[in-house]
């Protein structure tokens, strides 16, 4: 442990490899070597803007998040981890003592110290200390890549199963099928769905949501010269109805609907067709204000949720849904780097595909050698 190569993110459109100091465990933390990261959304957007909303990148800061190593080190305290095990890591240490973090909802914990979340630095580095009780075991039948993909499956654990209550026998519609969204696809369907419906603006994307957990695909209507975005969205979700035969009420109506893209006119569209009393829950970020319907979230009842991140028990099941085989990862692992390679690989992903054409869904990166 005499050397921590990191990725570090100074300014936009300015990263750089560096040494950072060797970290040291506390009584309760392991360290970890990091084997294998995912290059998520949040991570090219601080490159290429310096920030997400109010999160502004003020000081150089290690990018990274969607992680998985071997441990190292173990604090004096930690007794259920050791030197060798494989390990995925969620990245948000808590302060544990607050009434949010003792109510079970961590995840919005105002003392949250979140990798590569400014001014925290990521998981980019050879190591990375970490709070024991967020390093969770991994099966001897998950790979280390697998266990990077807990983190993006952990949102859709958290959105589909923690926020939407979703059931066994229950229909489901997901806008946007990017990575998070085919996820939560995914766990949806782990969890027995009825009908799995995947919305997105590519025909590529839907016809890959198909073959992986989609039982249906909707391909929204171009607008009209000079349609209002609600009135566009009303009359794409007619049309989507009438496609689909979903009902407002009954067998076929949509019992929970996911926004994954962020997109105004998904999150509009999404309010006409959920059922009455039916759950909405949010994932996507997109614009900060958009337009929506208040007559209609009224009129339905719908519960309207916000998925920030993930919470406890988060990812236990979703380490458990890949373990017994509901929840298959591996075709979304489209792309593969080497740390030195880390440039080309937040590049390809900016890009929605490599230098040869090939579209990234996900792209990993292994640690330094």
């Amino acid at each position: 442990m005499s050397d921590n190569p990191s990725f570090v993110l100074h300014a936009i459109e300015d990263v750089r490899y560096e040494q950072r100091p060797v970290p040291e465990p506390g009584p309760d933390d392991v360290i970890v070597e990091v084997k294998k990261t995912g290059i998520c959304g949040s991570d090219v957007h601080y490159l290429v803007h310096g920030r997400i909303g109010d999160f502004i990148v003020r000081e150089p800061m290690v990018l990274g998040h969607e992680s998985a190593g071997i441990v190292s080190k173990v604090g004096s305290n930690v007794k259920h981890l050791k030197a060798g095990d494989r390990v995925a890591m969620e990245p948000g240490a808590t302060c544990k003592k607050c009434d949010l973090c003792k109510a079970g909802r961590y995840e919005l914990c105002a003392d949250i110290e979140f990798a590569a979340t400014p001014p925290y630095d990521g998981t980019l580095a050879r190591y990375y200390r970490l709070p024991s009780d967020l390093a969770y075991l991994l099966p001897d039948n998950l790979t280390l890549e697998d266990g990077a993909m807990i983190e993006p499956l952990s949102v859709g654990v958290h959105s589909v199963s923690n926020l939407g209550g979703f059931r066994a026998g229950q229909s489901i519609a997901v806008f946007g099928c990017g990575p998070v969204g085919l996820l939560c696809m995914a766990v949806a369907k782990a969890l027995a769905a009825k009908r799995i419906i995947a919305i997105d603006i590519v025909s590529e994307r839907l016809e890959f949501a198909k073959n992986y957990a989609a039982t249906e695909t909707y391909l929204p209507l171009k607008p009209m010269e000079g349609e209002s975005k609600i009135d566009y969205s009303k009359r794409n979700a007619e049309h989507m109805k009438q496609m689909l035969n979903i009902q407002d009420r009954g067998d076929r109506a949509i019992d929970l609907v996911i926004d994954a893209s962020g997109a105004e006119a998904s999150i509009q569209t999404a309010i006409y067709i959920a059922k009455s009393s039916g759950t909405f829950v949010q994932v996507g970020m997109g614009a900060s204000n958009v337009v929506i319907d208040l007559a209609a979230l009224i009129s339905k009842e719908l519960n309207y949720k916000g998925s920030f991140r993930y919470g406890p028990g988060d990812y236990p099941l979703a380490i458990s849904l890949v373990a017994s085989g509901r929840v298959d990862l591996k075709p979304l692992v489209t792309h593969r780097f080497a740390f030195n390679d880390a440039i080309v690989a937040f590049k390809a992903t900016r890009a929605g595909k490599s230098e040869n054409g090939k579209g990234v869904i996900k792209a990993i990166i292994s640690g330094p050698e």
